[in-house]
């Protein structure tokens, strides 16, 4: 069936619905696990290295096959390639729920990027197929910029409620039904579509961007966490190597996976570039809060989960404000000046001590977030109005690849920042009297430290927690300055990309393109 003409009617609104399920489940899903990383560490004792892939290896499979999987789509089928996501979706939840050891949850978490990669493209390219009208469509994709900032802000709320009436595993079944429920709606809402310029896939391009990433980061974060190791060393420049192959091969493939020439256009490349640096200081510090209100204020699950809301007063206030001033002011002062507002969030949380007062830390965070979220609410229809309608899988998938990449990086990085302070700082730092095990574990991460203060007599374990709470905030401190620095610099290079884009305004209705149901 071809689709109508003209402005979206009642199917399509609920079929968006239907779109914004699994993309809210998706972002919950990476920091679900947030609050759930001191039961990880007592029930698997993972290292430091497993603890940083348990909660990264998600995000980064997802990162490295978005752009190969949202190619796929535009050939096999957008909806078809969303169900089939779904449903490895599900059984990758039951394995993570059920994982008995550190390594297999790891395993599972990469299923479930795979899975992720699948279902995210579709849910913002099907948006384009459904809504022609820009005023109707720029609703469409505010709603679905909201639900990622929603589901972030949300995953480590659920994650908390679960941990407090259940075991850890029980964070991913949340997927379970939502995944079930879009597998039993996407046949009757949502159309199908397939790029009638069909052309080979790129599968050398495929393997090559998936492959760059996990190299990359496993060097980098190996080498910050663990110290000096030649096979992590050699990773990195492996890394960047076939990174450059990557690029290579989307000049010269007769059908790339990415079409570079989208970069030539400031309003993508800008918004590319936001959407990184924005998640990278946003998903980044999500993590070091969550384990600040546990591990050193020694907050349950559940009352962590509630406490850290409040910072989303921020986030609401500054989609508002964005919304508002969208059409008003140009996108490069509202995204310079968000960079701006995150950057002196960074700058309070340097002041964070372990006996600082709740309200600084929820203050800090809210001014972070309000200021990174902040610069994204206008970079989603950047993002689907520069690509051809044929390429929006493509070009859909590559801002999401921004979105998921630079959140993995943010955890990872900042997280393996954090964690070479920390065990610097507790090197020959640890209270006398801790066999080789104990000390070992305590060093390793600070939820093994608390674990290790909680089996020790009296004034031993009130004296490891000291040291090592003291030890992580001197991490949280240095993560902050690497934030601040990078909120500056972001703040220059949005204002160059952009300044040349005035504020936005209504395009003319564009003539829908096929599809079928």
């Amino acid at each position: 069936m071809t689709a109508t003409t003209g402005r979206a009617g009642r199917r399509e609104w609920i079929g968006l619905a239907v779109l914004l399920l699994p993309t809210l489940v998706l972002t919950m899903d990476m920091g679900v696990l947030f609050f759930a990383v001191p039961y990880i560490s007592t029930t698997l004792a993972p290292s430091g290295t497993e603890q940083l892939w348990i909660m990264d290896m998600y995000s980064f499979l997802l990162a490295g096959l978005l752009i190969t999987m949202g190619a796929l789509g535009d050939r096999i089928g957008r909806r078809r390639l969303l169900m089939t996501g779904a449903t490895g979706f599900i059984g990758a939840s039951l394995l993570a729920a059920y994982a008995d050891g550190a390594g297999q949850l790891i395993a599972a978490r990469a299923a479930l990027g795979i899975a992720g990669a699948t279902v995210m493209p579709s849910t913002l390219a099907l948006i384009r197929n459904m809504f022609h009208d820009p005023k109707q469509r720029q609703i469409a994709l505010g709603a679905w910029g909201g639900i990622l900032t929603t589901g972030a802000t949300l995953g480590p709320v659920a994650g908390g409620l679960l941990l407090d009436h259940f075991w850890w595993g029980s964070v991913f079944l949340l997927a379970v039904p939502v995944m079930a429920l879009v597998l039993v709606a996407a046949p009757v809402l949502l159309p199908e579509y397939r790029s009638p310029q069909r052309g080979g896939f790129d599968l050398l391009g495929a393997v090559l961007s998936m492959s760059a990433v996990l190299p990359l980061v496993y060097g980098v974060k190996t080498l910050a966490v663990d110290g000096w190791d030649p096979v992590a060393a050699l990773a990195v420049p492996v890394g960047l190597l076939l990174a450059g192959a990557f690029y290579w091969r989307q000049r010269t493939a007769a059908d790339p996976l990415l079409d570079l020439s989208l970069f030539r256009i400031r309003a993508f490349s800008g918004a590319i570039t936001v959407n990184t640096v924005a998640m990278f200081a946003m998903m980044g510090f999500t993590l070091f809060t969550s384990q600040y209100l546990q591990l050193v204020k020694g907050m349950s699950p559940l009352t962590a989960s509630l406490w850290s809301l409040v910072p989303s007063v921020g986030v609401g206030a500054a989609v508002g404000t964005s919304s508002a001033l969208a059409g008003k002011v140009r996108p490069a002062a509202m995204m310079a000046g968000g960079f701006l507002i995150g950057a002196t969030g960074f700058a309070m949380m340097t002041l964070v001590g372990a006996d600082s007062p709740l309200a600084l830390v929820l203050t800090a965070a809210g001014v972070l977030a309000a200021g990174t979220v902040g610069t994204m609410t206008l970079t989603a229809e950047m993002v689907v109005s520069a690509a051809p309608v044929e390429r929006a899988g493509a070009a859909s998938a590559t801002s999401e690849t921004a979105v998921e990449l630079g959140s993995s990086l943010g955890i990872a990085l900042l997280g393996a920042a954090g964690a070479a302070v920390y065990r610097s700082r507790l090197d020959g730092a640890l209270p006398a009297g801790l066999d080789g095990e104990a000390a070992r574990t305590a060093q390793d991460t600070l939820g093994g430290a608390v674990t290790v203060a909680a089996q020790l007599p009296g004034r031993l374990g009130s004296d490891l927690l000291v040291t090592a709470r003291a030890a992580f905030t001197d991490g949280l401190h240095v993560a902050a300055v690497v934030g601040l620095v990078l909120a500056v610099g972001a703040s220059l290079l949005a204002y160059r990309l952009m300044r040349h884009l005035p504020a936005a305004a209504p395009a003319a209705a564009e003539t829908p393109e096929p599809a079928t149901v």
